[in-house]
């Protein structure tokens, strides 16, 4: 039997990480390797799942386990990117929130092997070249909404997924998703805007993920729709880019 690949799960006690150790437990190619957390954190004390080191030191993690599954914060997914780009290593983002800076800053690291996403689902990937034809399909009289909800801990809004949905459309009109977006509407707004791509995020419980994307015309209207009910889904997709890589 061929030796596993170690895998760094940055974040590892969080929800995706759980279900990225999850998924590892038994996969016929990977293994988990190396565990990463934020400084500070109970587990650099009392170990990880199993008995595998963890470290808040992601060039430590990346000598141990030199491809890394990190679906964490901005912060600390421009600090692996460094590391990984140090050593050569692989770096699967699935990362979400980032700051038109923090992209640039991002986008000028070299050296890693780097796969980003804002969702790893093949239907959510799916839904984005759907949504991409339907909008270049149907004409401006075709309002765009994109809706969606999520549990209560998540930090960023709108989400990376209702964003590629969002730029999605507008590569459909032929437009920016920059000019075209309105990201929220209070008090005496006006009449939507001709061409305009709304967003709504709606935050409670322990929401998965929804994603609706609402092309409302005269008499009638078309919703795209995608429902996550297990996370496992999008740690089923970063493991997909284990193929991709050819590892």
């Amino acid at each position: 039997m061929p030796e596993r690949t170690p895998v760094t799960v940055a974040g590892a006690s969080g929800r995706m990480g759980q279900a990225l150790i999850g998924l590892l437990e038994g996969h016929p190619t990977l293994r988990l390797g190396a565990c990463l957390e934020r400084r500070g954190h109970p587990w650099l004390s009392a170990g990880g799942p199993e008995g595998i080191p963890v470290t808040d030191d992601p060039a430590e993690a990346l000598a141990r386990a030199p491809v890394a599954l990190d679906f964490t914060t901005p912060e600390a997914t421009l600090a692996l990117a460094r590391a990984a780009a140090d050593r050569g290593a692989v770096h699967i983002i699935g990362t979400t929130g980032f700051s038109d800076a923090q992209l640039a800053d991002l986008g000028q690291i070299r050296g890693a092997v780097t796969v980003r996403a804002g969702n790893m689902s093949l239907g959510v990937n799916l839904l984005v070249q759907l949504t991409r034809r339907v909008a270049a399909a149907l004409g401006p009289e075709f309002d765009i909404e994109i809706v969606e909800a999520h549990h209560r801990a998540k930090v960023d809004a709108p989400s990376g997924t209702a964003l590629m949905l969002g730029e999605a459309a507008a590569e459909g009109r032929g437009v920016t998703l920059a000019e075209a977006a309105q990201r929220g509407r209070d008090g005496l707004t006006g009449p939507r805007p001709e061409g305009a791509i709304g967003f709504a995020a709606l935050r409670g419980g322990d929401i998965v993920g929804e994603h609706d994307v609402l092309f409302a015309g005269p008499g009638e209207r078309i919703v795209l729709r995608h429902i996550a009910t297990d996370r496992s889904i999008f740690a089923r997709g970063a493991y997909d880019m284990h193929d991709v890589l050819g590892l």
